[in-house]
């Protein structure tokens, strides 16, 4: 796999001095070459002949800026997919007629199903096409196994009642109706399903609950959050592209010419998004037009043209006044920021808080989404993983957060020059090395099998990536971790979409798996050997949202303060654990634990222990310091 960033450097690996020279080219330079590079990505070729390639171009380099001086740490992330028991592959149903779903896989969900306090895992897979489909044949199904709690996991699938076989995209995980038990939304192409995890056993409710959607809509990320604060999880759904098969076939989506290639989401309308209040007793009701998170094109107010071709999305209090926000990654239009009013209604300021579009004043192909606070500071910092040739997007809150003005970072930090070249989906904040900083992990891969036949650095397998972040201090704030430091294993090409966290293994810190399209998952133990300190949370919320679902955590630690929200929605398609890790470093002391409760309860917890699991229950209201606003 090539993993040079410039299409004309095509050495297998990155070293020094190309990561040097790219991280200075002015922001000029850098658009100049994304655009000629975008011309030349065969997946994005509809004509019945190629065009002629670009001439190329005659770009002068700026110079040299210094890398990081910091010594990138040693965390083998090791392929224990084998040992750990689970033996899962995702299904496309691809046969050749190229189908644009067949290209976007399926997610992985974390979730302790059964209540025996360790990370279960839940496949989301797609399905063989219903007129591909033979007497007889076996249809592919969900897979969920569940953890022995030390990294060994069995299929349980059929006895839980998760043997559902629909065309899959993602799920979110949370407990709706507040009986202690976590709950399934699962999103597909068709209508969507909602599965009660009735003591371990799974049930469907989507008709009851009024969740399902248009039967003829593609729904793909969701999240469960808490929007009007009135203490049930409500359900934001994602829709991509307005899609049938026929629509797909009737347009000659070519890669050369006269081979049939899959068609880019520019060539679908748009879709509206939906968001459905938790009304308790297992009803929901569609408000998404009333709370105003539908979108139209701008520029033809008058035809109520769908704006959005939404893939990701992650709820965040982005301005800190105790009610959840959304950022919503779109493919090739403008990313939403529904910012929230207090009244149950949202206001879309994607453009106006500087998120909406990229560096260069134009939309990218957002796929995987997450929002975290990686430089222990009062900055809020989103991550957005784009299509190849467009660098990972990270824009930072500028100033006061409450302003809500960003600004994308990704070229002053590193990280968009060494991520350009990849194509991302599932991407995500993390601390990989329990040093107290959050980094980057990416899932890669591309669309086209025969990629590489009209792009030569493009390869339909490529290695996910590890971003280490080296302190804001520090030239180079995210470093790509090179595969002697993080593993062979990890480093190897994959076709890779679905990505979530855990600690499977409970030894503290977190392992990682990984989804493919058409391929089979992989789970990677952290070997990680440096004899850091953490702590972690595990949070039992009051009333109906046990899961504490958006409280937010602050830990205060030799004059450092990390802050961690409780929700397990990040990444593309995908959720990790609900419960919290903060990474120590060297040192064992922790000065207090602040808890932010949904409700606007305030707990602190003096001087925990480090290297423990610590388990909180929220205390009633005469116990708490209330903190509404």
């Amino acid at each position: 796999m090539n993993t040079s960033i410039s299409e004309h450097e095509d050495s297998p690996e990155q070293d020094d001095a190309v990561i040097g020279r790219a991280l200075v080219v002015s922001l000029a330079v850098f658009l100049a070459i994304g655009t000629i590079l975008a011309i030349a990505t065969g997946v994005y070729m509809v004509s019945a002949a190629p065009p002629a390639p670009p001439a190329p171009a005659q770009i002068a380099i700026a110079g040299k800026r210094e890398a990081s001086v910091a010594a990138i740490p040693n965390v083998p992330l090791t392929d224990v997919t084998a040992e750990s028991g689970i033996a899962y592959s995702h299904t496309s149903g691809a046969y050749g007629e190229k189908l644009l779903p067949e290209t976007m896989g399926g997610g992985v969900a974390v979730l302790d199903y059964d209540n025996d306090g360790d990370a279960d895992l839940l496949f989301v897979n797609s399905t063989i096409w219903p007129w591909k489909l033979a007497a007889g044949d076996a249809k592919p199904t969900l897979a969920l196994y569940a953890n022995d709690g030390k990294g060994k996991f069995s299929d349980v699938t059929k006895d839980v009642g998760l043997a559902i076989s629909l065309y899959g995209m993602g799920a979110a995980v949370g407990d709706y109706d507040g009986d202690g038990w976590s709950d399934l939304f699962l999103t597909a192409v068709g209508p969507n399903r909602l599965l009660k995890n009735e003591q371990g056993k799974f049930v469907d409710v989507t008709e009851a609950a009024g969740v399902a959607g248009a039967d003829d809509a593609w729904s793909t990320g969701c999240t469960w959050f808490d929007y009007n604060r009135d203490g049930r999880l409500d359900l934001f759904v994602c829709n991509y592209v307005k899609w049938s098969r026929e629509l797909d076939v009737s347009q000659g989506f070519t890669l050369t010419g006269n081979e049939r290639a899959y068609g880019p989401p520019l060539s679908f309308e748009g879709t509206l998004c939906y968001l459905y209040r938790n009304d308790g007793e297992g009803k929901f009701s569609d408000v998404s037009q009333a709370a105003g998170i539908q979108v139209f094109n701008s520029q033809q107010p008058e035809k109520k043209i769908p704006a959005g071709k939404s893939l990701g999305v992650v709820p965040f209090d982005l301005d800190g006044d105790g009610w959840q926000d959304l950022v919503v990654a779109n493919d090739t239009v403008q990313n939403f920021v529904f910012h929230n009013q207090k009244d149950g209604k949202f206001a879309e300021i994607g453009s106006q808080a500087g998120i909406a579009f990229g560096s260069d004043g134009s939309a990218r192909g957002a796929m995987g989404i997450d929002i975290g606070r990686p430089r222990n500071s009062p900055a809020v910092a989103v991550v957005i993983g784009n299509f190849a040739n467009e660098p990972t997007s990270f824009f930072v809150s500028q100033g006061d957060p409450r302003r809500l003005v960003f600004e994308d970072e990704s070229v002053s930090n590193g990280l968009g020059p060494q991520s350009r070249l990849e194509l991302k989906f599932g991407v995500f904040f993390f601390d990989y090395d329990l040093d107290g900083r959050l980094d980057v992990l990416a899932a890669n891969g591309h669309l086209e099998e025969e990629i590489n036949k009209v792009v030569p650095s493009q390869h339909y397998k490529q290695p996910p990536q590890l971003f280490w972040n080296a302190g804001a201090g520090e030239a180079t704030e995210f470093v790509r971790v090179p595969a002697d430091k993080v593993g062979q294993q990890f480093s190897q090409p994959i076709v890779g979409r679905g990505a979530a966290y855990a600690d499977f293994d409970g030894d503290g810190d977190l392992d990682v798996v990984l989804t493919q399209c058409g391929g089979t998952a992989r789970l990677f133990r952290n070997d990680q050997q440096l004899g850091r300190h953490w702590i972690r949370v595990k949070l039992k919320g009051r009333g109906a949202n046990p899961e504490a679902q958006g409280t937010i955590l602050r830990l205060h630690s030799g004059g450092v303060i990390q802050e961690r929200v409780v929700s397990p929605t990040h990444g593309y398609l995908s959720q990790s654990e609900l419960t919290v890790t903060f990474g120590l470093g060297q040192s064992s002391a922790i000065d207090k634990l602040e808890i932010h409760w949904p409700d606007g309860a305030k707990q602190e917890i003096a001087a925990p222990k480090a290297d423990q699991l610590l388990l909180i229950s929220q205390p009633d209201e005469a116990q708490a310091e209330s903190d509404k606003s």
